[in-house]
This record gives structure tokens, sequence and C-alpha cells, in this order.
């Protein structure tokens, strides 16, 4: 057998992966905008926050021992486990909200959590469109414009944020105004995480042209 014929299973272990990962995660931002959306059974829609969080470890897991047991890599390695690592990052960001909307008994969503849910998901949605498309570089310009949108949408929610936060502060509640901080700054960090995933993705195609 060829080095070729070598290499290209490998290759397809690694962007298989990377897409799961990526699906899991438009999955658990799907979860928290239909969770916040929906704002029944929070008890159960944060369980299943929770066990998507559970996946996205093991497929990351999963990647470092693809790693351990492989010489060549389609992309640099560092990237293949900066791309997973900040995918599994932005999960935690929005099991983190999730479970804070459990955990501090928030009766109702907001609209800064709703418009940030929406935020996260397309931002999601465009990392794994973009993760879909890294096989080959002749995608590099769509992955490049989608990298783009993914940092517009990161300034749409420090925006969000920043009013947010402004208008907590016209509430005479001090427990609920740090109860809901918390909540809106655990979705924002979410985004922070898809704007690395975009970065990463950015460097990949500048390195691989």
């Amino acid at each position: 057998m060829g080095i070729k014929e070598w290499i290209i299973p490998q290759e397809k272990v690694f962007f298989d992966l990377l897409e799961a990962i990526a699906g899991n995660l438009v999955s658990g931002a799907s979860s928290l905008d239909h969770f916040v959306k929906d704002y029944r059974d929070v008890a159960g829609k944060r369980k299943k926050l929770k066990d998507l969080e559970h996946l996205g470890d093991v497929a990351v897991h999963e990647v470092f021992e693809a790693l351990n047991r492989t010489f060549i890599t389609p992309i640099d390695r560092e990237d293949i486990i900066a791309l997973a690592s900040r995918m599994d990052d932005a999960l935690d960001m929005i099991y983190a909200a999730g479970h804070r909307l459990e955990l501090y008994e928030i009766q109702k969503p907001t609209k800064p959590m709703l418009e940030l849910a929406d935020v996260i998901l397309k931002s999601c949605e465009k990392i794994e469109e973009a993760v879909r498309l890294i096989h080959d570089m002749k995608n590099g310009d769509r992955i490049e414009a989608l990298c783009v949108d993914i940092n517009d949408l990161e300034n749409v929610a420090d925006d969000l944020l920043n009013n947010a936060v402004a208008g907590l502060f016209k509430s005479n509640d001090p427990i609920l105004i740090i109860k809901l901080k918390e909540v809106y700054e655990n979705m924002e960090a979410a985004t922070d995480r898809c704007e690395d995933v975009a970065n990463i993705l950015s460097d990949v195609v500048a390195k691989n042209r």
C-alpha cells in the first residue's frame, strides 16, 4: 500500500471527528435556544444539555486518542487539538448558561437571553458549515467568509451583553441582578469561544492553501 492510500483514511478519521464535535455543538446551541424559547421542564432541558456536553467530552477524548495513534495528520496536530478543544469550550459555556437557569431558579427568560441564544445558535451553525469544508482547501474563501460572520456575531453578542447588564442595574433586586448577569456572561462567553474557533479555522486556511 502506497503512502497516499495510507494517509487518506487518516484524513477521513480526523475530519469525521471534528465534524461530529461541530454537529454536537450545534445540537447544544439548538437545545439552549429551545430551552429559553419554550421555558418549561427546566430540569429536563438542563439534563439534555449536560448529556450533550458529556458527548462533547467523549468526542474530544477520541480526537486525542486518534492523534496518539497517528503519525501523519491532514492539518497540523496543534490545529486539530485547538479546534476540538475550543468547540468543546463553547459547548461548556452553553451548558453553564443552562445549568445556571435551573440552579438559580430563574422564573422566566429575558429578552437578552433570547437574543443571545439566537446569536449562539447562528455562530455554531456557521462553525459546523466551516468545519465540514476544511477537508478541501478549495473551500478556503467560503471558510474565511464564515469566519468573518462568526466574528461579527461575537461583536453583536458583546453589544447585547453590555446593554443587558446596563439594563439590569435599573432593577431593585440585587440578587436577581447577580444571577442574570452570570447567565448573560456565560452566554456571551460561548460566542467568544466560537470566535476562537473561527480564528483557528482562518489560520488553518492560511497555512494549507
